[in-house]
């Protein structure tokens, strides 16, 4: 093994990113060395190059960012025995610390103390990566590596369409980044009826029919709730995934909504929003869920039996391969709007 690898370092308190050559780590008691062979780059990641507002209150460079891939263990620190080298794996990157209410009482996908690996320590965009023990996933055969990159995002997709029934139920997706694009796929495969999605990005309309969404509208276009309420005989959907955080969008997705309808939001707001309580929740009698990264760990067995079981076309998702030295050069393609997913290999 090498004793030097590239990364992607954010190296100061500023906008941009620096490709080095730094030193592979090597794993202490209960930690695994992974060899990174893909990383996918996400929303977090461009916040982290663009130096904004949030970056600024939570980043503390140098870090190594990067949360989301897949790799084959490279070294074992003492203690470990759930992995051996060679083996493929993934890894849930929120580590939780195990003794918080949420993490003693089954969510620990809400811990109080939760750090991110890529956020709050040292993450994947690298030729080699640490993770605790405790947060490896080991891969199914089965699975394309590629698709293993993805199963942060597609793990925020399987638990919100999952939050509640799914069969036979009707579907509004409001917003179709890569997270509402996943989530058509799956609420598909889990036996919605019908699925529509709202986006404003023509492009991401396009792959949002891809996807398998039976019905794809502009939000800004006129008559677009009368149009899915008459396809729903008036009633409205069973199901609303909120998946923008944008306050039209959500206010459109309760519009829709049927009365004793679910609505699970995971896209995040970037100011408070303004809803009609009484209209909306509850004289509509409707089931509203918080939805915050994957379960610990039924998330990933729910979704790598759908992968397993090539239930889940992935790869329309999937914009953009290119080297790691082209961090840059992938995050202009997320600020035009022309990527979606951009899969990154270390050299």
């Amino acid at each position: 093994m090498a004793s030097t690898m590239q990364a992607v370092v954010k190296a100061q308190a500023a906008p941009g990113v620096e490709i080095r050559e730094v030193p592979v780590p090597t794993p202490g008691p209960g930690e695994v060395l992974v060899r990174v062979q893909a990383a996918s780059v996400c929303g977090t990641d461009l916040h982290i190059y663009e130096w904004d507002p949030w970056a600024q209150g939570r980043i503390h460079p140098p870090l190594i960012p990067g949360h989301e891939f897949a790799g084959a263990v490279a070294a074992l620190g003492a203690g470990v025995t759930a992995v051996k080298e060679g083996d493929l794996v993934s890894a849930e990157m929120h580590v939780a610390c195990g003794k918080c209410l949420q993490c003693r009482t089954g969510l620990a996908h809400v811990c109080q103390h939760v750090r991110i690996l890529g956020v709050d320590a040292n993450g994947a965009f690298a030729g080699y990566a640490i993770l605790p023990e405790t947060n490896i996933w080991k891969l199914s055969p089965a699975i394309p590596h590629d698709y293993a990159s993805l199963l942060d995002p597609l793990g925020n997709a399987v638990h919100t369409v999952l939050a509640g029934p799914i069969a036979a139920k009707t579907v509004a997706i409001t917003g179709c980044g890569a997270i509402g694009l996943f989530s058509i796929a799956v609420a598909k495969a889990c036996g919605a009826t019908r699925v529509f999605a709202l986006e404003v990005n023509a492009h991401r309309r396009a792959v949002a029919a891809e996807m398998g969404a039976d019905l794809v509208l502009d939000p800004g276009a006129e008559g677009v709730a009368e149009q899915i309420l008459e396809t729903t005989g008036g009633t409205g959907v069973d199901v609303l995934l909120e998946m923008s955080g944008h306050p039209k969008a959500m206010e459109l997705g309760f519009s829709l909504l049927r009365t004793g309808g679910r609505a699970s939001l995971l896209g995040i707001p970037s100011r408070p929003v303004e809803l009609d309580f009484a209209r909306d929740i509850i004289f509509k009698g409707a089931t509203v869920q918080g939805i915050n990264g994957r379960k610990m760990f039924e998330t990933w067995f729910q979704m790598e039996a759908l992968l397993a079981a090539n239930m889940l076309n992935l790869e329309p998702v999937i914009t953009h391969r290119l080297k790691l030295s082209q961090f840059a050069e992938a995050m202009k393609l997320l600020q035009s709007g022309e990527a979606i997913k951009v899969i990154l290999k270390p050299e």
